[in-house]
């Protein structure tokens, strides 16, 4: 699963629609977006991995994609583009010249049918090169940054929209979610198998890996939180090590799997060993503020409410406030908006897709913390992860 054609078209007319209509093209910079708008991306696992393109977008003449040919033909799938501008880099004949020299130098084949015409560009990711190409349009007002009001334009932050449009989920992008939530899922089902004292954190992290990677059906990147707690150490996180699991110790498993770009976040607690009742209470407490929380989640809601509704629980057993936020958005990042924290000035829209997990760690118990994912509707939220959330 990749994103579609049709998906790609629809951001594309939403993002049209955005702008003034005074812009006639649009310069892309920042991968994700090139990813969201094109579905180009550059195969990370590939020899190309690091590497880009650029993406033009005109009014009258569709999307036009640049970049090198290596890195054009390391795409991860098929780029919805109306053009294609292939830089030569290496042609297993001579030796090669900077890169990043013919990313600008594809730029540069298009940057003179620009002049003379009103066009916004992607600042924040756009090299100080490509700067350079297009400074040859003439006008300073021809290119609209992000600090320039010269035409009065109602919005020229290119960046700033293009993030706050990846809220609103399109039906491709839902759909890749929830192929990253189904290998996520059988990696939680490995865990519960594998689990048990003796065996070391990165042993868990590999069989885990494993059983991702055969779920999706494709190659994939998992990382997150692969890390025991215990009476001493209760709250820890980050990639696994040589730590071999002991009776009595917790480990939280909150990992993440990525497909495409678009990734999964959630999260369980296994007990090695029976767990004591001090920590089934932790992890009671957990569940209800989970339960809490979810009950608060649809289009409208303020995300400070819905952080207040999942740490309540904590607060009336005496254990203060959650410690952290009590969820975030995923997408084609980690995190991204909306963010469920006490002072979050955000608030739920549909399409959002958001994570929910609430953590309690106690000195001399251990830690826990549970998560799901939702995608947030008009009527309330769907759950997209359904792995089983339980100490044992």
């Amino acid at each position: 699963m990749m994103l579609t054609s049709e998906g790609c078209q629809a951001r594309r007319r939403r993002l049209w629609n955005a702008v003034p209509a005074e812009v006639e093209w649009l310069l892309i910079a920042d991968p994700r977006h090139v990813h969201y708008l094109s579905n180009f991306w550059v195969e990370p696992l590939s020899f190309s991995g690091g590497e880009r393109g650029l993406l033009l977008l005109e009014r009258e003449a569709g999307a036009t994609l640049l970049g090198d040919n290596f890195a054009l033909r390391s795409a991860a799938g098929e780029p919805f583009v109306d053009h294609e501008v292939v830089e030569g880099w290496y042609d297993h004949q001579h030796s090669v010249a900077n890169r990043d020299h013919a990313l600008v130098a594809a730029l540069a084949k298009v940057a003179g049918k620009l002049k003379g015409r009103i066009g916004l560009v992607e600042e924040q990711w756009l090299p100080v090169a490509a700067w350079v190409q297009l400074a040859s349009l003439g006008e300073s007002k021809d290119v609209i940054r992000g600090s320039d009001d010269d035409l009065s334009l109602p919005f020229s932050d290119l960046g700033t929209l293009l993030r706050t449009m990846r809220r609103l989920k399109e039906p491709d992008e839902v759909e890749l979610l929830r192929q990253c939530m189904r290998a996520t899922d059988a990696g939680h089902v490995k865990a519960r198998e594998v689990i048990r004292a003796g065996i070391s954190e990165f042993d868990v992290y590999r069989e885990v890996q494993a059983a991702a990677l055969q779920a999706a059906g494709r190659p994939a990147l998992v990382y997150g939180d692969f890390r025991a707690t215990n009476a001493a150490n209760p709250k820890t996180g980050g990639l696994p090590t040589d730590y071999k699991l002991q009776t009595g110790d917790l480990f939280i498993l909150d990992y993440s799997v990525v497909i495409a770009g678009y990734r999964s976040d959630f999260t369980n607690t296994l007990s090695i060993g029976s767990p004591s009742d001090e920590q089934m209470l932790i992890f009671e407490l957990c569940q209800a503020a989970m339960q809490a929380g979810s009950q608060s989640l649809r289009a409208g809601t303020a995300a400070r409410d819905v952080y207040a509704a999942t740490s309540r629980p904590l607060e009336e057993s005496g254990y203060g406030a959650l410690g952290h936020h009590a969820g975030h958005g995923i997408g084609l990042a980690h995190p991204e908006p909306p963010i469920l924290v006490p002072h979050s000035e955000d608030t739920l829209e549909a399409g959002d897709v958001l994570t929910l997990e609430p953590g309690l760690y106690v000195e001399g118990i251990g830690g826990v913390r549970i998560e799901n994912n939702y995608l947030i509707t008009v009527a309330g939220a769907e759950k997209l992860s359904n792995h089983l959330i339980s100490l044992t």
